[in-house]
Parts: C-alpha cells; structure tokens; sequence
C-alpha cells in the first residue's frame, strides 16, 4: 500500500530542515475520480490520484510525509471511503487510515482501535491486517497477515462442499460451439485452423474409431517448431505439408520415449468427463494430468458409441461457479479477504517469494524466440513475463502465441534463434518500432489485493494467469495462475 524512496513527490505537511519521506498512496477499489486527503494536509487539500496504466482499477499519488504518526481518507466519486484492508480507526471524521513513518531510534507503535472490525463489511480477523508501516534506512517493513489454521480449514471444507454436490453439467452454455479436428487433418492446416479461430486447443476426432481421442494444443505447435530446428530431426517442412495429426502424435510417443516393449509408441488416454461428474473431482482432473481442459463427452449407450461433445471444462468455468454461488456470503470463506502476498500460493521474485519455490521465469525482449519456447517447454509453464532492463512489466508471451506464426507459413521462412520475443510479438505490426508496454495483453494484480478481487478476475473468460506488479513501476513481483487459486482452496 505504502512504498518509501520515489522520485517527484508532492510536499505534505513539511517543516523546513525536516526529512521528507516520498510515500506512494494506492487506492485499488476503482473509480472515475478519486483523491487523498489527510492530516499532513490539515484535510483541507484534495491531491488527485492516477490510474495505474495497465490496472484501471488503482489509483496512485506520491506525497512527502514528515516522519511521525498521519491520518489520511481517500474522496471517491464525491464519497469519502477508506481502505479496509489497511490500518484504521475511529475518529472526528469518521473511519480514518492511519500511517506510521519513523525512524530506528525513535520508533514507538500507536495504539492501534480494535473496534473498527465492527463497522467494516468483512467478518476477519482484524489482528491481521493492523499493519504498522516502518522506515528504517530507507526500507520499508510490513507485517504480513497471518492465515490462521481454522479459517483455511473452513474456507476449503465449504470450496469442497460446493464443488463435491455441483456437477460439471451446470458449466455446460445455453449455446456455443466447440471447433473438432480429424486426426487425418495435416497438422499445418490444423495449426492455421487454430489461428484463424482464435483458439489454442481443439479436440481430436477419429473416424475410424468412431471416437474422440485426443486434443491438439499449442504446446505440439511449439514441439513441432522445435523438431523442425532440430538439425537431426527426421521431420522436414515439406513433411509437415502433408503430416497428418496422428502422425504427430505417433511421433510425439517416440520423442518423449513413451513406447511399449513391442517399441510401438504410447499414446497418453484421453482425460474427459461426463456430464453428471461433480466439479471437484474435474478440477483434480485438470490438476493432476496439467491440462488446460477436460471434454465433457456424453453417451446415450453402454458401449458408449456415439459420443457427444457437450463441452470444455476449465478451471475458469469452476472458480465463475464458486464465485457466482459465495457471491453473498463470502464472510463463510474468511480467506478471501487476505491479501494474495500473505497466502502461499504463486510464483514470486526471490526477495519476496518463498525461497524453496521455484524461482520466476522473466525474458527480455531481445531475448531469441527459441529461448522462450524452450522455457515454457522445460519450465512447465503457460506464459513468461516479459520485461525491461528495469524488470518492469511490457508484455507476456504465452504458449497460445506460437499460433500466429501460422499465418502465411511465417514458421517456415524463420529461424527461431535469429527471431526476438520482441518480433514474434510484433507479427503484423511494424517489427522496428519501440517496444512499449502492451496494457491490452497484459493482466495485472497488486500483492495487496484481495483472494476475493482475484478471483472475481480470474472468473472471466480468458484470464488463465495475472502477473504481480508493483504499483506504478509495473516491476514485477510475481504471478499467479488459475492452477494455483485452485491448489490453494483444494489443498
């Protein structure tokens, strides 16, 4: 909420041949006008805050605070609000938040009112988030809440709850369509299929077998790309022109070395569900196997022949059930209202993940394109944020992007060392211009923000990851993904 050291800062409150402290400001509820006010202002003065680029919803405003014990609110659309989340009391105007700046020597905790929990909306613990905010040789100390055991136990036994007695057919749309492929289909067609329909994953058909066996995803896209540059590859562009999808498939066995003791290739099951599955046991579904969805198939016979394709099930469409049905009372959940820095899920930078995870995967955008498509490979990853020589947020290549090299057989004219990320991003637009930051890709969060804001983003179609940042900066904290939200709530 509060970040010390910032250039350009609006004086408040300063006495000459006193320190000044630049704190940043950060209002993250939304709004078309927001403002601060406080008492290093005598609250009398508005200082107009700015959206965040790239998060609409936060705003910001840099002050120059004397070290010492202030009261600020934020002037919302014409209301005076105050953020719940962080430290606050009850005073002559109301709920104030309160902020303490103080140096090592002299630094003395307030008193801090614990009868503010019963004016808020929010039934948490309000110990956990009496955050006091200390400066000690320009560095800034906050307290983490702390998740307490009883309320992880309840918030997962009622997740679980809901999800164990609502089956998957609730997901399924009044209408839509979903786009199958015939594994005769050569597979450059089917990749030029993908592009043009927008999609990253298609369901695979056989006709001799009368069943749906398989999905084609952008993951193969990119194995096949990087066959394709492997100097001792068996598979050659002409190759592809007429490689058909089981082809694929049947070679993917032998690169992966998953083959019989005949050594004939092993082909991986096709994990689906019915209609009447309950979404938990989905969701473990797509957890354990590391897929993006599971077909929904239905058969009216016992041999299942037949089979009907009624849907795609992702965890996007599971966390938009939970959330929908929680909505009203999500006081029942208690962890919804900690902040996704105090929760152990996601990926973090060193210095503020956990340090027995595994470390976060950032590029550069000159970075080569055969580096990228190798980390998502070997890193077990989606996406890779992209950054500046500052490690602040620009882009995010994710695996789905590798289709666009379809378009006028682009993959068959480059080479994937010789390509940046900066260009392959850059396909169709001008491939010399300044490489700026791309807010419509580009998904973020604040650490600060709550599970609850999270998942409600989360729950949108699309979204599979928000890559954390600092507000302001865009300097890249972490990032956390629609597999992690539901290890997290399942334990």
């Amino acid at each position: 909420m509060l970040s010390p050291g910032m250039d350009s800062a609006r004086e408040g409150g300063g006495v000459a041949g006193t320190v000044l402290i630049p704190m940043n400001f950060v209002w993250s509820y939304g709004g078309r006008s927001v403002y601060l006010s406080g008492s290093f202002t005598g609250w009398t003065n508005l200082y107009p805050m700015s959206p965040v680029e790239g998060c609409p919803t936060v705003f910001q405003v840099i002050c120059s605070l004397t070290p010492g014990y202030h009261q600020y609110k934020f002037f919302v659309d014409g209301e005076w609000r105050h953020d719940e989340n962080q430290p606050c009391i009850s005073c002559t105007y109301g709920i104030v938040n309160t902020v303490l700046l103080a140096r090592e020597s002299d630094y003395i905790p307030p008193p801090m009112s614990t009868a503010v929990s019963s004016l808020t909306n929010m039934d948490v613990d309000n110990e956990a988030f009496q955050q006091l905010v200390r400066i000690s040789d320009g560095s800034l100390h906050e307290a983490v809440p702390r998740v307490r055991e009883t309320d992880l136990e309840v918030s997962r036994h009622r997740v679980s709850l809901f999800l164990s007695t609502h089956t998957v057919y609730e997901l399924l749309p009044e209408s839509g369509k979903i786009i199958t492929l015939d594994v005769d289909l050569p597979v450059k067609q089917a990749f030029h299929i993908l592009y043009e329909q927008g999609i990253s994953i298609a369901p695979l058909w056989d006709s001799f077998k009368r069943q749906f066996v398989g999905v084609l995803s952008a993951l193969d896209f990119i194995l096949i790309l990087r066959e394709l540059g492997n100097h001792g590859s068996n598979l050659t562009e002409e190759e592809l022109e007429t490689h058909t999808i089981s082809a694929w498939k049947e070679g993917k066995g032998y690169l992966n070395r998953q083959i019989d003791g005949h050594g004939r290739a092993l082909r991986r099951g096709l994990i689906h569900a019915g209609p009447y599955d309950n979404m938990k046991d989905v969701a473990l579904k797509i957890l354990e196997n590391q897929v993006a969805t599971v077909p929904i198939i239905h058969s009216s016979s016992e041999d299942g022949s037949f089979p009907q394709l009624l849907h795609l099930a992702s965890l996007s469409g599971i966390l938009k059930c939970i959330c929908r049905y929680f909505r009203h009372s999500s006081n029942s959940l208690p962890v919804l209202q900690l902040p996704i820095f105090a929760i152990p899920m996601g990926t973090w930078v060193s210095e503020i993940g956990q340090p027995n995870q595994r470390p976060l995967a950032k590029l550069r955008a000159s970075a080569s394109l055969s580096s990228a498509l190798s980390l998502l490979v070997q890193a077990q990853v989606s996406s890779i944020p992209i950054v500046d020589d500052n490690d602040s947020l620009l882009d995010i290549y994710s695996r789905s992007d590798i289709t666009a090299l379809a378009k006028n057989r682009t993959y068959a004219h480059i080479n994937l060392e010789d390509m940046t990320i900066h260009q392959a991003l850059q396909l169709g637009q001008d491939p010399y211009s300044a490489y700026e930051f791309n807010s419509q890709r580009c998904e973020m969060c604040l650490r600060t923000d709550l599970l609850q804001e999270v998942m409600d983003r989360f729950a949108n179609p699309g979204i599979r990851r928000l890559v954390i940042v600092e507000a302001g900066s865009r300097r890249v904290e972490g990032i956390v993904s629609l597999s992690d939200i539901f290890k997290f709530l399942l334990g």
